[in-house]
């Protein structure tokens, strides 16, 4: 063992024992694991995204590390929530792992996130967080245990839940980085052999406050967005989601909601309402029709307008 924390899986005796943790997260993502050597073998994708459809049906996957976006925009008041984390893709749909949702809480508020705040309730359960034992009132601002703090509740808690947690087969999959060093476009149409390589690569940079002793920003590669949880080689996965995105006819875009102008300390973050008006760009198919520049390095394909985006940003060398 490499620490004092172990999560051991037995596959032929079906156990599976956590050692040197109470974190509950551990018995989520050690399920979630065994659902990534027991689904390929019946043709079935496994997937470590966030998913949501429209009112006429179209599927979006959103893939992303920690602090890129995933949860906040795949959580859309405008949009059916099939599920924010675990995900299985068959030959018939796209389907939720989970039964539920296992949400950060720290500096929860009411005003920034709605949905997650008005989620818990009787039956949620929380966990890490502080609170006074005589009024029993929550403070979400407290890390005195640790600044990784989750409620967990059904998935019929948060009102747009569409259930049963299952949609048609999706029509944009939507890779997250957050890029600190300003060199990604906001976002680019991906080909097939781009979202292979990009699912692969599963880039992001850390920034502080995602993770413990992170100063400056660093760079970090996730194989398929969720290296921890690989049973089988990374390329088993990505070859599956190729196909399946070419017999389904599904777009790859990569989005970065990372820095722009500059990277970590001169430019600036790309504003979250840019974001979302990308995204949703993406949903209606708008951005299916825009025109596109190829750049130079990576070849990624760039809108040259999006309403309601400033065109300098949509190139980062402007």
């Amino acid at each position: 063992m490499t620490s004092s924390t172990s999560i051991d899986i037995n596959l032929n005796r079906k156990e599976m024992v956590i050692l040197g943790t109470q974190y509950a997260g551990e018995m989520k993502k050690g399920l979630f694991s065994l659902m990534h050597y027991l689904m390929p073998k019946r043709h079935i994708l496994s997937l470590h995204s966030g998913c949501n459809m429209g009112k006429d049906g179209d599927v979006a996957l959103f893939f992303g590390l920690s602090g890129t976006g995933k949860t906040t925009l795949s959580t859309d008041h405008n949009r059916f929530l099939i599920g924010d984390d675990e995900h299985c893709w068959s030959d018939d749909c796209v389907s939720n792992i989970e039964g539920g949702c296992y949400a950060k809480c720290i500096d929860l508020s009411k005003e920034k996130e709605p949905d997650i705040w008005n989620a818990i309730k009787f039956g949620t359960v929380l966990e890490n967080v502080v609170f006074d034992e005589h009024t029993r009132e929550v403070d979400y601002t407290d890390k005195s245990v640790t600044e990784n703090t989750r409620a967990a509740y059904p998935i019929e808690f948060i009102p747009n839940a569409k259930i049963p947690c299952f949609g048609p087969h999706p029509k944009n999959v939507i890779l997250l980085a957050c890029d600190a060093f300003g060199v990604l476009p906001p976002v680019s149409k991906l080909s097939l052999a781009q979202a292979m390589y990009h699912f692969i690569s599963g880039y992001t940079a850390l920034v502080a406050g995602t993770v413990d002793g992170i100063k400056e920003p660093t760079a970090t590669f996730s194989a398929c967005f969720g290296a921890a949880f690989l049973m089988l080689h990374p390329t088993t996965y990505a070859a599956m989601l190729a196909e399946k995105m070419q017999k389904h006819g599904a777009t790859g875009w990569l989005v970065n909601t990372g820095w722009c102008g500059g990277s970590y300390g001169s430019g600036n973050r790309i504003k979250l309402p840019y974001t979302r008006k990308i995204i949703n760009a993406i949903h209606s198919g708008s951005l299916l029709k825009a025109t596109y520049e190829k750049t130079e390095v990576f070849g990624l394909e760039i809108p040259s307008e999006i309403e309601g985006v400033p065109k300098e940003i949509l190139r980062p060398e402007n």
